[in-house]
């Protein structure tokens, strides 16, 4: 029997974190020193989508998206603003950017060097996990070799400079979002761990008896959804392969060094539209997953809002997901003892049996070179594995509490009212284009030319290019400039969509009947009926759109599907080139309102208007009505789960429009 004692004083609580940033970097400080003054113990900055694809807001693939889904960070004037009054030597700042992180990392030191503050002194993490982007979350800019490449520059860089700085942390929080079992969210994200590490061995800039330090600064972001005994065993799982790669594969003999940390935003891919108040419990139980265990206790923990699924959470909204974790860490003794499961005979087993699942992925992925040669599979399986989640929802194989059971309900007076989620004032984008214009015009032109000239340098070179991006940020570089300097260089990716298989939904009754329908109306067209699914804007997020061409497709539909981030113009030139029966869009990054309208204005320039149009995406009562009056025929939100249903009603839509127009 063992002498260690059960129970002992409290241990520290994990860092606190609120996932925040939106409108403008004033609003977001101010929301910041907030949530500080309420008990947060780390910032986790939220960006807006053209600054997590490399443009500046002026740009015109930003249109509609600056300031929605996070903050403008443009250049050094913008840090400036979004870290006043928070001195960057006494703060954890987690920032969740990806193909740039190298630049959002650069203007942070070159802002904590005008502080005065000690380089080594700051702590924090850049998410910088550019896979994951190809896979789940769509935010990548560069093809898999440089962006490979950029990730080593700044570990080699951050042990040397910033050694408490968390290079890169691998995220497979999105790849439970895209739908991946646990067996493919512990394998993708090792395999992506792996692929860092090898990077950094052959770079060359890290001499081998450091390596121990560089692995030890890999840190991961996690996911956990609601069935917490599985997600406790998968975090325990993560701890066990982790330690064993680190020994194995890269020799790493220090124990200390081994150790899987890891910070955590629990799941928002189970937040409900309907009956959003049950989300409050949901966020419980799956903090819960992340936490209870002491052995694969996570280091930091962010909780959705309750209402994420309706809409921008407000301040008050996300200070309950705060208080939630205070009553947590310290109102319950749960930090007092040593691990829960220890010896458990059913966690051990399934610790075992989740292990061994990722194992066996890890080995395919080997055996195809690595998880960079391994992107299209990877992909083509999160779409297939989303499939069958989404199926079994709609079948009621899988219960979701006031969405296929227990559907009546009281009405909600949380989310009653005008006032019940937050909302971008839309002058905004065009407030922040001006500023930044404003900006170019301040700087040193001669300055700017010069760090844009030695940062491509840098890049052609092979030379690190952290130093060169922090000259840059000094000179007042903006974000577009940086990334259009390294675009010259490397080039641009375009992600697998992981939709040209049909996923057998087997010989269900429903799928074979909107089947039928489609074969009907396809003979009344005089050709297969034509569903062109498109994503106009930056939203990387495709989940929403892969599962509606998947199931349009296993329904007999010809669909078109390029992928993500596409301009207006370009959906509608494919609308054309395909004769496309009916048009698709799929928006959740709240700019729905200037993007369908934005669609629907070319369709008409272009003698399309005849095309009817439907949305899709997190889309409020108010907007929908805004979308309908714009032209748009159907609105479909995530309460409308039952995919094949939405199928049926799209045939429908096109045949009484071929009948109007006959």
């Amino acid at each position: 029997m063992t002498t260690t004692p059960y129970q002992h004083a409290p241990d520290p609580p994990w860092i606190f974190r609120t996932y925040a940033g939106h409108s403008t970097a004033e609003k977001s400080n101010a929301l910041y020193r907030a949530n500080l003054a309420r008990g947060q113990t780390g910032l986790s900055v939220a960006f807006d989508l053209p600054t997590q694809t490399g443009y500046d807001p002026d740009h015109i693939l930003a249109r509609g998206e600056v300031g929605k889904v996070g903050v403008p960070i443009s250049h050094l004037g913008d840090m400036r603003a979004l870290f006043s009054e928070i001195p960057l030597e006494k703060m954890n700042t987690s920032m969740t950017i990806n193909a740039p992180a190298a630049w959002l990392l650069a203007m942070y030191v070159a802002l904590a060097d005008e502080q005065g503050a000690d380089r080594a002194l700051l702590q924090g993490t850049t998410q910088n996990d550019l896979i994951k982007e190809y896979l789940s979350r769509g935010t990548y800019i560069f093809p898999p070799g440089p962006s490979l490449r950029l990730i080593g520059d700044m570990i080699a860089w951050c042990y040397r400079e910033v050694p408490k700085w968390n290079p890169m942390n691998v995220c497979s929080y999105h790849l439970q979002e895209a739908g991946a079992t646990p067996e493919q969210e512990l394998a993708f994200a090792l395999a992506t761990a792996i692929s860092v590490l090898d990077t950094v061995k052959a770079g060359g800039q890290v001499p081998d008896e450091d390596f121990e330090i560089v692995a030890s600064r890999i840190s991961f972001f996690v996911n956990a959804g609601v069935r917490f005994v599985t997600e406790l065993c998968k975090m325990r799982s993560f701890t066990k392969l982790w330690d064993q790669i680190l020994l194995e594969r890269y020799g790493v003999q220090d124990k200390k060094a081994r150790r899987f940390r890891y910070g955590v935003q629990v799941n928002s891919l189970g937040l409900t539209e309907p009956q959003p108040e049950n989300n409050v419990y949901r966020i419980l139980i799956e903090a819960l997953a992340v936490t209870l265990s002491k052995d694969a206790r996570c280091r930091a923990l962010q909780l959705p809002a309750w209402n994420e699924a309706l809409g921008l959470p407000r301040p008050w909204d996300q200070q309950w997901s705060l208080r939630l974790q205070q009553v947590l860490a310290y109102e319950t003794d749960l930090l007092e003892y040593e691990d829960l499961f220890d010896g458990s005979h059913v966690v051990e087993a399934k610790v075992a049996e989740l292990s061994k699942g990722a194992l066996a992925q890890l080995a395919l992925i080997d055996e195809m070179g690595g998880a960079s040669n391994a992107i299209d599979y990877m992909k083509a399986e999160l779409v297939a594995s989303n499939a069958r989640r989404v199926r079994s929802v709609e079948t009621g194989d899988m219960t979701v509490v006031g969405v296929n059971r227990w559907t009546d309900s009281e009405a909600s007076p949380l989310s009653a009212g005008e006032s019940s989620i937050e909302t971008v004032d839309p002058r905004l984008e065009a407030d922040v284009v001006a500023r930044i214009k404003a900006w170019r015009e301040a700087r040193d032109p001669a300055a700017v030319e010069a760090a844009l000239a030695a940062l491509k340098a840098a890049a052609a070179s092979g030379a690190n290019i952290m130093e060169p991006s922090i000259s840059a940020a000094k000179a007042g570089v903006t974000t577009g400039e940086w990334a259009g300097a390294l675009r010259a260089v490397f080039g641009e990716y375009r992600g697998p969509t992981g939709v040209a298989v049909v996923v057998s939904t087997g010989e269900a009754e429903d799928v074979e009947a909107v089947k039928r329908e489609v074969e009907r109306v396809s003979r009344v067209l005089g050709r297969t009926l034509t569903y062109l699914v498109g994503k106009p804007g930056l939203d990387g997020h495709s989940n929403g759109a892969e599962q509606i061409a998947t199931r349009a497709r296993a329904c007999g539909m010809e669909v078109v599907y390029d992928g993500i981030r596409s301009t207006p113009e370009e959906i509608v030139r494919r609308a054309k080139e395909s004769r496309a029966h009916v048009v698709g869009l799929s928006i959740l990054s709240g700019s729905h309102l200037d993007l369908v309208q934005e669609v629907i204005r070319v369709m008409r320039a272009e003698g399309l208007g005849h095309i009817p149009v439907v949305a899709g995406g997190i889309i409020p009562e108010a907007d929908a009505l805004i979308l309908k009056q714009m032209g748009v025929a159907r609105i479909y939100t995530p309460k409308d789960f039952r995919i094949t249903e939405i199928m049926g009603d799209v045939v429908k839509l096109v045949e009484a429009t071929a009948l109007e127009q006959a």
